[in-house]
């Protein structure tokens, strides 16, 4: 998103609308894929030789659950969206990579379909967490290590 520093006023602008999501770069939609286009809603102005933006993005995507594997959509909002560049003399200046940098921050790094709690999760597979539900081959194994002697050397 481009912001062209002769069209803002002293008092600053507020913008709004719409960037394609291809300015994210996804490339793997089997795990993530932007269901809409990037949405903002920024006042910009100009202080002491810099571009300042703040107010908020948002986007909407379907991810899948790390548990599960289904799909499911998330709403990324950052309501908070802040930033400041300096100018150098130019005439433009181009936000892109700070929203972009934002969208992607605000995703969880291990994305649940019960995270908003509308929904229960029923995992793809469980491991054993008791002892009692290891297999008599697993517990040999454990019980083969436990048993190894191993020398220290120094």
């Amino acid at each position: 998103m481009k912001v062209y520093i002769n069209q803002i006023p002293d008092e600053g602008k507020h913008i709004e609308g719409e960037e394609p999501n291809t300015l994210l770069e996804l490339h793997e939609p089997e795990i993530l894929r932007a269901l809409s286009p990037i949405r903002y809603s920024l006042d910009v102005g100009l202080s002491d030789g810099g571009l300042f933006a703040t107010g908020s993005i948002g986007i909407d995507f379907e991810m899948h659950c790390v548990s599960c594997l289904e799909a499911f959509p998330y709403t990324a909002e950052i309501d908070d969206f802040a930033c400041q560049i300096e100018l150098t003399g130019v005439e433009m200046v181009d936000l892109t990579p700070l929203i972009r940098e934002d969208i992607l921050l605000a995703l969880p790094p291990h994305p649940h379909c019960d995270w908003n709690g509308e929904k229960v999760c029923h995992p793809a597979f469980v491991l054993p967490t008791e002892e009692s539900e290891m297999s008599s081959e697993s517990r040999d194994v454990w019980e083969a290590l436990d048993q190894l002697k191993i020398k220290k050397t120094n």
